[in-house]
């Protein structure tokens, strides 16, 4: 049974996700706490662009950490402060995540991050079989 799938009862989806992703029974759980455009020495990106690259580059390092990868996220839940970046977030994501990695994603608008400095921000789940 494919994990990923889009009901044929469903809209197509409007950017790179599935609208449904299975977690296998026995699988590992993990949460990502929500990754802004901040590298590890505190440097915030410049551009909604630059700061989503450095976001699924930070996920990405966060998965590795706990012994996952790009292939095993579920989701993701992304907040943008303005709908007008949405193609430079999806050009970050693309240009970290590569184009086969579509988990269930939910992409939202909001007025404003923790701070002003951060354009985007972004949680995942990953689950990976035991």
């Amino acid at each position: 049974m494919n994990n990923f799938a889009n009901p044929d009862t469903v809209h197509k989806p409007l950017g790179k996700y599935y609208h449904t992703v299975r977690v296998p029974g026995n699988s590992d759980l993990l949460a990502i706490a929500g990754q802004v455009g901040m590298d590890r020495t505190g440097k915030i990106a410049s551009g909604v662009r630059a700061q989503t690259e450095q976001v699924f580059r930070n996920i990405l390092a966060c998965l590795e950490a706990n012994g996952m990868d790009r292939r095993d996220m579920v989701k993701l839940t992304a907040y943008l402060t303005d709908a007008r970046y949405t193609e430079d977030y999806r050009a970050g994501r693309t240009a970290v995540l590569g184009p086969e990695t579509e988990p269930a994603s939910t992409l939202v608008i909001v007025s404003g991050l923790a701070s002003p400095e951060y354009l985007v921000e972004v949680e995942a789940w990953a689950a990976k079989s035991r």
